[in-house]
């Protein structure tokens, strides 16, 4: 690995994993909600590139330049008061999501109601969803090389949506992208995403259970994809449990390269978009912009705003330099 030091010291190696980070996350939401359409199913039975259409942005690359504003806002000095008045200024305002994910659309509701952080992501149906995994990954690439530090800052930002496994599961992601940011191995990133989640917890049992079917199937990914899916299905697909060991599991099976990790992830079934979303953040930490085909890159430089209607327009490239800057 590299050291943080080393990162501070090359500017333009950590724009470029930044910037990678944020760009991957992006690509693997987009190629997530592109997978899963019945007409790229009927067209291609598994999605490999964008096709000739618009490219698509959801809530979760959306939410996550919602995180990414708050941390350049605060310059990496995260508290509860900054997500909170973030999410007054960009989400309570919105009297509609078309995109949102229940959990998020839930605390806004508790923000109105004048219900605050914890008990505004504790006091919800849906704390346990992979709806702050997925936003998350800013915080790991201020983060740097300190999966400690990146996982007390995802609490702070988790917890208005969020409690207990969905406050895990981002700090799972936050720690892991940290790891990835100094070119940390796959089992280092795993590492340091296993050793921030409560070992009594449900995400803990189903990240070895994921891990155990990789290593049965000795890494195939024909002979683990079926037992994966029967194995971590919960009642709701958007659940943190699911999701992030599924996303994972296809980084431990698919890390060479981020093109063939991404379409992996991307078209696991289910929440695909978070699914290809973390793995996307994960690999284009460690592998840099560079090693993102640049036509991806491009096709996802600009969210439409589907769900966040701030976002509409934001230069990806501009918001992972300005992260980088605060490495």
């Amino acid at each position: 690995m590299i050291t943080t030091a080393d990162l501070r010291a090359n500017k333009d190696l950590a724009r470029s994993k930044a910037v990678g980070c944020i760009s991957g996350l992006a690509i693997g939401d987009s190629f997530g909600d592109a997978s899963r359409m019945q007409s790229n199913r009927e067209n291609y039975g598994i999605t490999t590139d964008f096709n000739s259409g618009a490219s698509w942005s959801t809530d979760d690359t959306e939410f996550a330049l919602l995180t990414a504003k708050i941390l350049i806002g605060c310059k990496g000095k995260l508290t509860t008061d900054d997500v909170v008045k973030a999410w007054f200024e960009d989400v309570v305002v919105q009297d509609e999501f078309k995109r949102g994910g229940a959990s998020e659309i839930s605390a806004a509701n508790n923000l109105r109601r004048g219900i605050r952080p914890p008990e505004s992501g504790k006091f919800s149906t849906f704390h346990m969803s992979d709806g702050s995994a997925m936003r998350i990954a800013p915080v790991g690439i201020i983060c740097a090389g300190d999966p400690e530090r990146a996982a007390a800052m995802a609490e702070i930002d988790a917890s208005i949506s969020h409690y207990a496994d969905g406050i895990w599961g981002a700090q799972a992601v936050a720690a892991a992208v940290s790891v990835a940011m100094v070119d940390g191995t796959m089992e280092e990133i795993i590492d340091a995403a296993m050793k921030v989640i409560p070992k009594d917890s449900w995400l803990y049992a189903s990240m070895n259970t994921a891990f155990d079917i990789v290593e049965k199937a000795n890494g195939s990914i024909i002979d683990a994809w079926m037992p994966l899916h029967d194995a971590l299905r919960a009642s709701t697909w958007a659940t943190t449990a699911e999701a992030i060991p599924s996303a994972f599991a296809c980084l431990k099976m698919a890390h060479s390269e981020f093109k063939k990790g991404v379409i992996l992830a991307g078209n696991f079934a289910r929440d695909a978009d978070t699914i290809g979303a973390v793995a996307g953040a994960i690999l284009g930490a460690k592998y840099s912009v560079t090693e993102i085909p640049a036509h991806w890159v491009a096709k996802t430089r600009f969210p439409s705003g589907t769900c966040l209607t701030f976002t509409k327009g934001i230069d990806l490239i501009q918001i992972g330099e300005q992260l980088a800057d605060l490495i």
